[in-house]
């Protein structure tokens, strides 16, 4: 069944929330923000070759980003690059890849993973990842990898699913980043999970989903199916690209179909959207710092998240809950309740640049 399995890594973003290191020509996603020796599109490849062969994995991403993706992604051919030509949401870049895929193989299942999601358990994601493949080609369905909540978290969407069974289970609805008074009901109420954001479904289940759900993008792409993988395939997606709508697959598809499956998992996942969530998966010294660099000496500091490259000694006194970033000829220095204000920093910045 090995064979059938199709691997699709989305690589587009920005990452902006990670900046200084992420920057609109160096996203998070060709970092190394771990200090592992991998960058997290290349441990994302790393992991679904433990499920595809790796001529069966695609990497979407920006036209910009496609030189970055083979010099980190050397195995890969120029071919399993796709290029958008512009940013279009999660949606569009599902149906191009789901083209390419269905011209090689109409009989595959694909996994769609994001580039940039920590998964420390990597055998207990294979093993739940592969049932899942292996179902999406026996079902007519469209799943959802939930995580169970470990704490009331307002930062990710969550899957309210039937109680009953165990295993694959049908959603009943999704919530997008709810207050946190709700995420403590979600909680408490047993039948909510995380949304991974990663999905698994065959190739025929998510073209019969794009017709009866967005049956104009379907009309749009449906006609490049020959296309792919000629001369003509880049002059077709930047035409369709020009004209289709922005939006994600979760609102466009996964909302709206009735045969919406999740099976939840525990396998060390995180989405690390933020400089926060990382300092959860680093570890700590004994004063609860995260630290990434060669030479850190925190003195009377506690729980701060610190990461320096190159060869700079750094030294904290007196300074807690803060976060510090030293990266190429940029400094910051945030409390960590104030870091959704990174984001703003950098929208001025490029505004006035």
């Amino acid at each position: 069944m090995r064979d059938q399995n199709y691997g699709v890594i989305m690589a587009g973003g920005i990452g902006s929330r990670f900046w200084p290191m992420s920057t609109a020509d160096h996203p998070k996603q060709f970092l190394d923000i771990l200090g592992t020796g991998r960058t997290l599109i290349q441990q994302t490849f790393d992991r679904l070759c433990g499920i595809c062969n790796p001529e069966n994995i695609y990497v979407v991403t920006n036209e910009g980003y496609r030189k970055l993706t083979l010099d980190q992604l050397p195995s890969l051919s120029s071919e399993q690059i796709l290029c958008e030509p512009d940013r279009r949401n999660t949606a569009p870049c599902i149906a191009y890849a789901n083209l390419v895929i269905e011209k090689r193989n109409p009989d595959a299942s694909i996994i769609v993973a994001p580039a940039d999601h920590l998964i420390l358990k990597e055998n207990v994601f294979l093993e739940l990842a592969g049932r899942a493949l292996d179902y999406a080609l026996s079902k007519d369905v469209l799943i959802t990898i939930g995580i169970k909540p470990s704490r009331p978290d307002t930062g990710y969407g969550y899957i309210n699913y039937e109680t009953t069974g165990e295993g694959f289970v049908k959603v009943k609805s999704f919530t997008e980043k709810p207050d946190i008074e709700k995420a403590r009901q979600f909680l408490s109420g047993g039948d909510y999970s995380w949304n991974s954001g990663i999905f698994i479904w065959s190739v025929k289940g998510i073209q019969k989903a794009f017709q009866n759900s967005l049956p104009e993008m379907y009309k749009q792409f449906a006609p490049g199916l020959n296309l792919m993988g000629t001369s003509e395939e880049k002059g077709f997606i930047d035409k369709v690209y020009a004209e289709c709508e922005s939006i994600s697959i979760d609102y466009g598809i996964m909302e709206k179909a009735a045969n919406v499956e999740v099976i939840n998992g525990d396998f060390g996942w995180s989405d690390l959207g933020t400089w926060g969530s990382l300092y959860t998966h680093i570890p700590h010294d004994s004063q609860g710092n995260a630290l990434v660099g060669k030479e850190i000496i925190a003195r009377n500091s506690q729980n701060n998240i610190v990461h320096i490259t190159g060869e700079k000694q750094v030294v904290l006194q007196g300074l807690n809950d803060y976060i510090v970033i030293d990266y190429n000829k940029t400094l910051l220095i945030c409390k960590k309740e104030e870091e959704q204000e990174i984001k703003k920093i950098v929208e001025n910045l490029s505004k006035n640049d």
